[in-house]
C-alpha cells in the first residue's frame, strides 16, 4: 500500500495592488502565516518587489492591477479573470487590502466560491479622502460597491483605527460581528531604536508617499515660515497611479528654492530618523495608521501630526507629540517651533514614543492579532 499523501496546507491569498505595499506593510504579517504552515500567494502587479518576495517562498502571481482604470468593461474582465485564478489557486483564506482590492477580489471570490474573506480598507483611499469632481462623482458608485463586497456573512474587517470601524459601521457598510481592530502595520522595534541627537542643526522629517493628502504642501509652507531654524527633508516618491500625487517638477522646484530636502525614495529610513530631531505627520484627510508614524514612535522622536482618524490612533497630544488641525500651516509650525525650541521634552516626548509603540504596536503584536482571524477562518475551525 503507496503512503498516503500529506495534507495540503491551508492556502492564503493576499490581494493588493502593488507588490512594493506588500513588501513596506504585510511582508512581516505574511512571513508569520508561512511559519506556522501557511502556504502564501500575493496576487498584485509586479512593481519593483518580486524578487524579494519570491526569494522568501511567498508566490507571487503578477496581475495587470491598473488603480487609475475606470473602465467598467476592463475591470470586469480583470474581474472574472481573477475569479478563474482563485479557483486555480483554491485558496482557503482570501486578504483584500485597499478599496478597489476589496470590491473586485469580493465579487472574484463569490464567483469561484471563496468562503474565508479577510477585507482590510487601510485608510478610506482617493474617493473619500479628496474634494476633485472624479473622487465626488465616484463615491456613491463605491459606496455601494463596498455595501456589496465589504462584509459579506462570514467574513472579517480588519480596521486600523476605531474611526474607520466607527464609520463604516454607522454607514451600514459593515456587521458588527464581523469588524476587527487591528492598529497599523506593526513596526520592526530592532530596527527603528532610539539613539541620540545628532548635533547641529535639528532636522525634520516627513515620510510619505508624496501625494496631496499627505499634507506635504502644508509641510513645506511649514518650513517657509520656519526658514533657517531647522533643515526640513522629504522623504518619498510620487505616486503616478494615485490623481492626486504631487509631480517631480514641483518637489524640485521647493527644493530648488531652499525650502526642503526632497531626499526621494529610501530604503534607509531607520538611518534617517537617527538622523533627525523631529517627525511630521500633516496629512489633510484621514489614514488607516501611517506606517511612517509608527516607526518615528520607535525611533523616539517626537510626532507632529494632524488630529485626523489614524493620526490621533498614534500621537498621545501632549505626552508623546502634537495634534494639530489638519490643514492649519500656521498651527503644524507653531507646534514644530516648540519642540525645535525644547531639547528636554523633545526627549521626553520621543521616550514616551518609544514605550507607546512598543507596548501598542510592535510587528510581534500585529502579527499575533492578524494570525488569529486567519486561523478562525481556517477550514474546520468552528466559528
Amino acid at each position: 500500500m503507496s503512503p498516503a499523501a500529506p495534507p495540503r496546507p491551508a492556502t492564503l491569498v493576499f490581494l493588493l495592488t502593488e507588490d512594493w505595499f506588500f513588501a513596506s506593510h504585510f511582508w512581516s504579517r505574511a512571513r508569520a502565516a508561512q511559519a506556522i504552515g501557511w502556504r502564501v500567494v500575493l496576487v498584485a502587479r509586479e512593481s519593483g518587489a518580486g524578487a524579494q518576495i519570491r526569494a522568501s517562498g511567498i508566490e507571487l502571481v503578477p496581475v495587470d492591477f491598473i488603480r487609475r482604470r475606470l473602465n467598467p468593461l476592463a475591470e470586469l474582465w480583470f474581474t472574472l479573470k481573477l475569479a478563474r485564478l482563485y479557483r486555480q489557486l483554491r485558496p482557503d483564506v482570501v486578504h483584500h487590502i485597499a478599496l478597489k482590492p476589496i470590491v473586485l477580489g469580493g465579487l472574484a471570490a463569490r464567483l469561484a466560491g471563496v468562503r474565508g474573506i479577510v477585507n482590510a480598507p487601510v485608510g478610506l483611499g482617493f474617493v473619500f479622502s479628496s474634494a476633485r469632481p472624479l473622487a465626488r462623482m465616484l463615491k456613491p458608485l463605491v459606496s455601494l460597491a463596498l455595501r456589496l463586497t465589504l462584509s459579506p456573512p462570514g467574513a472579517r474587517v480588519i480596521f486600523e483605527n476605531p474611526d474607520d470601524l466607527e464609520a463604516l459601521r454607522r454607514a451600514g457598510m459593515v456587521r458588527p460581528q464581523a469588524a476587527v481592530l487591528i492598529r497599523g502595520a506593526g513596526v520592526n522595534l530592532e530596527e527603528f531604536a532610539p539613539a541620540p541627537e545628532p548635533p547641529g542643526l535639528p532636522r525634520v522629517i516627513l515620510v510619505a508617499r508624496m501625494i496631496r493628502e499627505k499634507g506635504v504642501a502644508d509641510f513645506v509652507s511649514a518650513a517657509r515660515l520656519l526658514h533657517g531654524q531647522a533643515e526640513f527633508l522629504l522623504v518619498g516618491a510620487p505616486d503616478p497611479g494615485n490623481p492626486n500625487s504631487i509631480t517631480e517638477a514641483e518637489l524640485r522646484a521647493w527644493q530648488a528654492d531652499g525650502v526642503v530636502r526632497w531626499l526621494g525614495p529610501r530604503r534607509d529610513i531607520a538611518d534617517l530618523l537617527r538622523g533627525a530631531h523631529i517627525a511630521v505627520q500633516p496629512s489633510t484627510y484621514r489614514e488607516g495608521l501611517p506606517k511612517s508614524a509608527l516607526e518615528a514612535m520607535a525611533a523616539g522622536k517626537p510626532l507632529v501630526a494632524s488630529d485626523i482618524p489614524g493620526c490621533r490612533e498614534a500621537v498621545v497630544h501632549g505626552q508623546t507629540g502634537f495634534l494639530f488641525p489638519a490643514g492649519d500651516v500656521q498651527a503644524l509650525a507653531t507646534a514644530i517651533k516648540t519642540l525645535l525650541d525644547d531639547a528636554p521634552l523633545r526627549a521626553r516626548f520621543g521616550a514616551a514614543a518609544r514605550t507607546r509603540a512598543t507596548e501598542n504596536f510592535s510587528e510581534s503584536i500585529i502579527c499575533a492579532q492578524t494570525l488569529l482571524v486567519y486561523e478562525a477562518l481556517r477550514p474546520g475551525v468552528s466559528p
